[in-house]
């Protein structure tokens, strides 16, 4: 199995039924999902809410069963062969869900390596100890209940890594984070990954998926609409690029908008915070337009090149969308 995919899903469909009498509904979650994830990488699982990230993630991990297809772990079915699956692999869901409140984050971990079968040894306290100091928590004795989000996450993934998985599945890890606990938490995932465990990261904040992930995939709706690397993606999101005007040389912005949106190939929007965003659309030339800003005594723009979040709005819009 060493030579085997970390993930491999093939048609893989899970419907729920909700309601009932007239009322019965079937709802598609995942429809014919297909996706492979090499071992060793950060693959990011893009997609508004209710799109089926979390459901996938479920699946991988034996929590849930598939309605049809089928999908292996490092080779093993998560169907027959699930406790080989549970062996190698662990899910950090976050929250308080998992957590005792009034234990230390060491008393939560002895708590959890018990479960696991680990055994209340000399050998499981010093990993606990080792996981801990890996999360950067090594050093903190006081009780969970008094502990931030971003502290809350940290102990959720030395959890994870207790049981040493070979692949880490993160359902929305930063959610809920302060920019700066978040910017720390993803530096910790990079950590894990360069120690060679495979990451699977649900989220949609796109921002943190350029950051950390080697490969995206979007969902939406249960279907895949793309999966590629985010530089590949950037390079095909439509427009060569965004122009952004933020100084007008005395004129009205609204006089300047006007007159720019008519030129052919662009679209122009005065956006509230009073800066013009002019996108080239296919077929236009971004030389063209900046020898224009530059002839109407227009100075002070910037060129922005496509960004992940750009392609995911041409994708999907602004459904569900969360950045920062």
């Amino acid at each position: 199995m060493t030579d085997a995919l970390a993930i491999e899903a093939t048609d893989l469909t899970r419907t729920f039924v909700t309601g009932k009498g007239r009322a019965r509904r079937t709802r598609t979650a995942l429809d014919a999902v297909g996706l492979r994830v090499e071992q060793g990488s950060v693959h990011g699982l893009l997609g508004p809410n209710g799109a089926g990230k979390s459901t996938f993630a479920k699946i991988l991990t034996t929590i849930l069963l598939p309605t049809s297809g089928t999908a292996t772990v490092l080779g093993h079915d998560v169907v027959r062969e699930a406790a080989q699956v549970r062996r190698c692999v662990a899910l950090v869901l976050g929250g308080d869900r998992g957590l005792y409140p009034r234990l230390s984050p060491a008393q939560n971990l002895e708590f959890w390596a018990a479960a696991y079968g680990m055994g209340r040894t000399r050998p499981t306290r010093d990993a606990v100890g080792a996981v801990l100091g890996q999360v950067g928590l090594g050093d903190v004795d006081y009780a969970v209940e008094r502990f931030s989000r971003g502290m809350k996450q940290r102990l959720h993934l030395a959890r994870a890594l207790l049981v040493n998985p070979r692949i880490l599945v993160l359902d929305e890890p930063t959610m809920g984070m302060d920019p700066a606990a978040a910017h720390a938490f993803r530096a910790l995932v990079q950590d894990v990954n360069r120690r060679g465990v495979t990451v699977l990261m649900t989220t949609h904040d796109m921002r943190e998926a350029e950051a950390v992930c080697d490969r995206v995939t979007l969902i939406d709706g249960g279907h895949i609409r793309f999966s590629d690397t985010p530089a590949e993606l950037r390079s095909r999101a439509r427009g060569e690029a965004r122009v952004e005007v933020y100084d007008f040389a005395g004129r009205a912005p609204e006089d300047v908008a006007a007159e720019v949106a008519r030129r052919p190939s662009v679209d122009a929007e005065l956006r509230t915070d009073g800066v013009l965003s002019v996108a080239v659309r296919d077929g236009g030339s971004i030389g063209d337009l900046l020898q224009y800003l530059v002839a109407a005594g227009l100075h002070d723009f910037a060129v922005m090149r496509p960004t992940l979040e750009d392609v995911y709005l041409q994708a999907v819009g602004d459904r569900g969308m969360h950045v920062g």
